[in-house]
């Protein structure tokens, strides 16, 4: 265990502190703790920093109650910077979104870099916001929320139409496809991959659920 005063705070009697949510890793913001209160962060076990705008110190979910429960604190081998892993009662950003850092400066889309979700994700979020001239995506979030349900439901029915008739290749096509507007919609409603994560994660009774149907007769 590290001492505060092992760590080194700057000219101002800051130190820059990385939050980080304890299960899925995701950076949440950057903010600044003093002295003061880093020892207000670990004698309540909720982050409490710095503001330089206000001068002032503030606990994270005082006014919203969007509370970060801390899990613990790391500092770097320099001890001029910290990681605080935490559980969050709600957003992490003051905008309402589940982290501060959701605008994509750079994408790398070689082709050698592996494809995941979490990129696609993050382009489309990218889209939104900078309405990209010709682009089928911006044209989806122009038209709006009717609009992107609407080729959902499109899709879900050709996965049906395509599984129906046992082509693998054309249901993984739809499926793709489906995925894709599902995660448009996503942007579109401000629902995260982590939050279908946790949603998942929390049935654990999943296996054991039986779905009730009327009998007929």
């Amino acid at each position: 265990m590290i001492n505060i005063n092992e760590l080194k705070f700057d000219e101002k009697g800051l130190i820059p502190a990385v939050v980080i949510e304890e299960e899925t890793k995701k950076i949440l913001t950057v903010a600044y703790m003093n002295r003061a209160s880093l020892e207000i962060s670990i004698e309540r076990g909720l982050t409490c920093f710095w503001s330089r705008s206000r001068n002032k110190l503030w606990v994270k979910g005082e006014t919203s109650k969007n509370f970060q429960h801390i899990m613990r604190i790391e500092t770097d081998c320099d001890r001029d910077a910290l990681a605080v892993y935490v559980k969050k009662d709600g957003p992490a950003c003051h905008l309402g979104t589940d982290s501060c850092f959701n605008d994509a400066v750079y994408i790398n889309q070689q082709e050698t870099s592996p494809f995941h979700l979490r990129q696609l994700f993050l382009l489309l979020e990218n889209r939104k916001s900078e309405k990209k001239e010709g682009s089928y995506t911006t044209y989806l979030f122009e038209k709006g929320i009717d609009k992107i349900l609407k080729k959902v439901g499109e899709e879900a029915t050709e996965v049906i139409i395509a599984a129906k008739a046992d082509d693998k290749k054309e249901t993984v096509y739809e499926i793709a496809d489906l995925t894709y507007h599902l995660l448009v919609l996503m942007v579109e409603m401000g629902i995260s991959p982590e939050d279908i994560q946790k949603e998942l994660a929390s049935r654990h009774v999943i296996d054991h659920k039986i779905k009730q149907e009327k009998m007929t007769e």
